[in-house]
């Protein structure tokens, strides 16, 4: 299995098909990162791979498994997780199509 790209090979790759400098790919890279922190909050799409979305998590019950206090019951409290949702377009070209 082929490891995944670093940041700068990822700049070098996109500088070398935009044809720009590895500077300028790297701030775009950090304009991106930074514009998807600031709007996760209402959803940040990037078209053609998917969206990061905000989602509250109810409370629920789980029982332990391991330890001392194997099988009793814990509340887990409620919580709001960013969650990245894959589009169907980058789900196809990844897995192809059925």
């Amino acid at each position: 299995m082929a490891k995944a790209l670093t940041k700068s090979q990822l700049a070098a790759e996109i500088a070398t098909k935009v044809e720009i400098s590895k500077k300028q790919a790297n701030l775009a890279l950090e304009t991106i990162s930074a514009l998807a922190y600031k709007h996760a909050k209402n959803t940040f799409t990037l078209p053609g791979l998917g969206k990061l979305v905000l989602v509250n998590r109810p409370s629920r019950q789980m029982t332990l498994q391991f330890g001392p206090k194997k099988g009793q019951v814990v509340t887990i409290p409620p919580k709001r997780v960013v969650k990245f949702r894959v589009s169907k377009a980058a789900k196809d070209a990844i897995l192809g199509s059925k």
